[in-house]
């Protein structure tokens, strides 16, 4: 962050507090003068504005923040209703492995449709972040996830394939209300995340986030986001979230990943001690 030069001071002030005199005697020390309302408000407001900064740029090393997800699509046929170059609906998108709200690091997600489709570039800003289109044909969508300023600065892309048709399709006529779902589950880990990042996911339901050791001495959490409000973004509502994939393995890998968060703070600690004993005297060197 660019350091600010500070103002310079009144004239007054400056001979104050430089000991400037005529006299050739030091000048006596002037009570600070009393500070308005107003004015202790602004004080405490940069002091804070300060701490926020810091919290932003200062990286918690050897930690790591994990979000599951699943990126997918979901074809319906349009049966009846089918013409040669518009055969089925379909939806494509990115979730929280348990349907959590993933706007708490995702800032947009941009889906990249085949250049046969008018504005192929689709940005979704705000969840879900989905896309529904209709079409004809099968193709790879790529998709751009873009985090939040604190998260990542760098963007991180996904592949998918889109399906239309089931795979044992035997030639007989496909349903309607059944959707062809192709789902893949993925772990977005995020090294050495910034302090106000930790702060702001660690009670988030979508992270796994890492138990600490005291040595990093963090502020307490701020209040949980309003229920309603934490809610919003979730996709356990979603009109197709009936057809979603359970993932077998789901459970077992989110175990793992809490696993992996344990042996990480374990080697942080270990590393500490190390670093101790490295830095301590020896018997010899004390004269013991």
């Amino acid at each position: 962050m660019p350091r600010k030069s500070a103002s310079p001071p009144p004239p007054t002030e400056t001979a104050a507090l430089s000991g400037a005199t005529t006299s050739g005697k030091r000048p006596a020390e002037q009570p600070p003068p009393d500070l308005t309302p107003a004015q202790k408000a602004a004080r405490s407001k940069s002091a804070r504005a300060s701490d926020d900064s810091d919290k932003k740029t200062r990286r918690l090393k050897d930690v790591e923040i994990s979000f599951p997800i699943v990126h997918g699509s979901m074809a319906f046929s349009l049966g009846k209703k089918a013409t040669e170059y518009n055969s089925h609906k379909w939806t494509v998108y990115v979730r929280g492995a348990t349907n959590e709200d993933l706007s708490v690091i995702l800032k947009r997600v941009v889906f990249q449709l085949h250049p046969s489709f008018n504005n192929p570039t689709r940005v979704v800003e705000s969840p879900p972040f989905e896309l529904s289109e209709s079409g004809w044909g099968e193709f790879e969508i790529a998709i751009s996830l873009f985090f939040h300023s604190d998260v990542c600065d760098k963007r991180l892309d996904l592949y998918h394939q889109l399906k239309l048709y089931p795979e044992d399709d035997s030639g007989g006529t496909q349903s309607t209300k059944k959707p062809v779902v192709v789902e893949a589950y993925d772990e977005i880990v995020f090294l050495e995340p910034t302090e106000a990042f930790f702060l702001r996911v660690q009670n988030h339901p979508a992270a796994i986030v890492p138990r600490l050791p005291a040595s990093f001495n963090l502020p307490p959490p701020g209040p949980l986001e309003h229920q309603s409000e934490r809610r919003r973004g979730d996709t356990k509502d979603n009109p197709l979230s009936q057809w979603y994939m359970n993932f077998s393995e789901a459970d077992e890998l989110l175990k793992l990943a809490a696993a992996r968060q344990q042996v990480q703070a374990h080697i942080v600690k270990l590393r500490r001690q190390l670093s101790m004993l490295e830095g301590a005297p020896s018997k010899a060197a004390s004269g013991q």
